[in-house]
């Protein structure tokens, strides 16, 4: 099988297209024939070595698929030769096959095609667990979405928006901010315009209910002091690659909270409720997945250098269909 290939730690240019054996099924895994594979930023991370978990080299990166079942074994959850699937994993989605346990897939949504699907999955559970969750929006709350052009960014836009909050996109680009306009933001704030504490006074004059923040950096703690009392400020991330320095007296004199997004801190009730409720919207049509981007296999070190720049609009897709 074709296989994109980290042969050893470092920029996206390591990335070799090569042939490799097909994986091994194991006890209660599924072979799956790779569709479409989604890009990630903790891709760079891991090829880098620089992610907070290491993949010995020589390694297959990617993390996020989409495609068909070719074979199964016991203990695979219901899931036949033929099925239509999305999966998660570490590594080992940028090739034509791999193998997982069961427990790593669900059916993907009869709606979309195989690009879409695997666009929907980490950003698009991410962005809404957190927000239901984490954030616990309702309709007619004040949401600022930090890095709103990015995968996890514009998935938290569209699935904001549907569940009625009034979105606020902060983005580094026009581009980014059209596309956070296209799927319903009503505010939105270039943040390399001018100060961003003055341009979110001005969206959000009564102050917001809930922060997402994928980003890190210097947009963190201006956007932390546009919470009103009682707000929740959610670090998703640090896209930006800095982590940054809160100073801990706004959150005792704003009466603000503060929390980290995991999806193991998620109460098994609401983790089902949450999953369930994804896949209405996206089954019915209410949110689509953007991808932004589409490269072949043999173009996973540009695809992967697209999102490490920080140019990604939407998700990025590998295309192996």
């Amino acid at each position: 099988m074709r296989a994109a290939v980290c042969p050893q730690y470092g920029p996206p240019e390591v990335i070799r297209l090569e042939d490799l054996p097909p994986p091994e099924l194991g006890p209660g895994q599924v072979r799956v024939r790779v569709g479409a594979a989604a890009v990630n930023f903790p891709d760079v991370l891991l090829i880098a070595d620089r992610y907070q978990v290491r993949v010995p080299v020589p390694f297959v990166p990617g993390s996020e698929f989409a495609g068909v079942v070719t074979e199964t074994t016991d203990r695979t959850g219901g899931f036949a030769i033929g099925d239509r699937v999305v999966g998660t994993g570490m590594y080992g989605a940028f090739a034509e096959e791999v193998c997982v346990v069961a427990s790593a897939l669900q059916r993907a949504v009869d709606r979309l095609d195989l690009c879409a699907a695997a666009a929907s999955g980490v950003a698009h559970r991410t962005a809404f667990h957190a927000l239901r969750s984490t954030a616990r929006i309702g309709a007619g709350d004040d949401v600022v979405v930090l890095g709103a052009g990015g995968g996890v960014g514009l998935a938290a836009v569209q699935l904001a928006v549907a569940l009625g909050a009034r979105v606020t996109a902060v983005a580094s680009s026009r581009e980014k901010l059209d596309a956070a306009a296209r799927n319903g933001a009503h505010h939105l704030v270039d943040h390399t315009a001018g100060p961003l504490r003055a341009a979110l006074r001005d969206a959000v004059p009564d102050g917001a209910h809930a922060i997402l923040d994928p980003v890190g950096g210097e947009l963190s703690e201006p956007a932390l002091r546009a919470l009103r009392r009682g707000g929740r400020f959610v670090a998703i991330g640090f896209a930006s690659g800095v982590i940054p320095r809160i100073p801990l007296n706004l959150v005792l004199v704003k009466g603000v909270q503060i929390t980290g997004f995991q999806f193991r801190d998620i109460p098994g009730d609401e983790f089902a409720r949450n999953e369930s409720e994804l896949t209405e919207l996206l089954a019915s049509g209410a949110v689509t997945p953007h991808i932004g981007a589409v490269y072949p296999l043999a173009e996973t070190a540009a695809a992967l250098r697209h999102v490490a720049e920080g140019r990604a609009v939407g998700k990025v897709v590998i295309d192996l269909g």
